[in-house]
C-alpha cells in the first residue's frame, strides 16, 4: 500500500492535459489509482509516468464503470479508505487531508460545491438534501470507508453518475458529513456530461433512478 492508509480513485477519459498535474498533486497524500476509460489520447501514458497505478478499460464503461474499477483495485490492494477525485483539476487538493481525517469520525465525506453547474444538478441537489442529507450528490470529491463499499456490493449498479454509494450509505444508516469546497475553472478538455440538453437529461434520469431505486 506504499505506506498510505488511503487510495485516491480518479476516473479519466481523454484528460491528457491535466491528468499528470492531478496525479502529482495527490501523491503526497494517497496511493493514486487512475482508471483510463478507453481514452483516445495519452491519458494512460501521462498518468503512469506521473506515478499513478493505472487501470485500463478495453471497453468504455462510463463514469460509474470507471469508479467501480477503481474501487475494486483499491480493495485488491487492501485499502480501507478511498476518496474520489476528478481528473480535470477542478477539485481542491488542499482539502484532501481534511477529508481523510474526517473518515476517522464519519463513514462518508461529501464535497459540496459553491453552486450547481447545470439546472438539473441544482434540482438533484435539492432532492438530495431533503431525502438523504446529501447537499451535492454530483460532486466528484467524496471519501468513503471501504465498509460502505463492501456493504453495497460495489460502487454503482444503475448508472447513477457516481451517486449510488453515497445515497445507499444514508439508507443503511452510515454516518455522513457535507464539507464545502471551492471549484477551479476547468482549463482543458470537455465536461463529462456533454452538451447542455443531453447533460440535463442524463442527470434527471440518474436522479429518478436513485429516488425510486430502493436497494438496501
Amino acid at each position: 500500500m506504499d505506506g498510505f492508509e488511503v487510495a485516491a480513485v480518479i476516473p479519466a477519459f481523454n484528460e491528457e492535459k491535466s491528468i499528470a498535474m492531478v496525479v502529482e498533486s495527490l501523491l503526497p497524500y494517497a496511493k493514486v489509482i487512475v482508471v483510463n476509460d478507453l481514452s483516445s489520447d495519452s491519458t494512460a501514458k501521462y498518468a503512469l509516468a506521473a506515478g499513478a497505478d493505472v487501470v485500463n478499460h478495453k471497453v468504455n464503461q462510463g463514469y460509474d464503470g470507471a469508479l467501480n474499477s477503481g474501487f475494486l483495485r483499491a480493495k485488491e490492494l487492501g485499502f480501507k479508505k478511498v476518496f474520489t477525485f476528478d481528473a480535470d483539476g477542478q477539485h481542491p487538493v488542499e482539502q484532501v487531508t481534511e477529508f481523510i481525517k474526517k473518515l476517522d469520525s464519519y463513514d462518508v465525506v461529501l464535497g459540496v460545491r459553491p453552486k450547481a453547474a447545470r439546472f438539473a444538478e441544482g434540482v438533484f441537489a435539492r432532492f438530495g438534501a431533503v431525502l438523504w442529507g446529501i447537499n451535492d450528490p454530483l460532486c466528484g470529491f467524496k471519501a468513503y470507508n471501504m465498509k460502505v463499499y463492501d456493504m453495497n456490493g460495489g460502487f454503482d449498479s444503475c448508472n447513477s453518475i457516481g451517486t449510488e454509494l453515497a445515497i445507499q450509505s444514508f439508507r443503511r444508516g452510515f454516518s455522513l458529513i457535507n464539507i464545502p469546497i471551492p471549484i477551479s475553472e476547468r482549463e482543458f478538455g470537455k465536461p463529462r456530461f456533454g452538451k447542455l440538453f443531453k447533460a440535463n437529461s442524463v442527470i434527471f434520469k440518474a436522479m429518478l433512478k436513485m429516488i425510486f431505486t430502493k436497494k438496501v
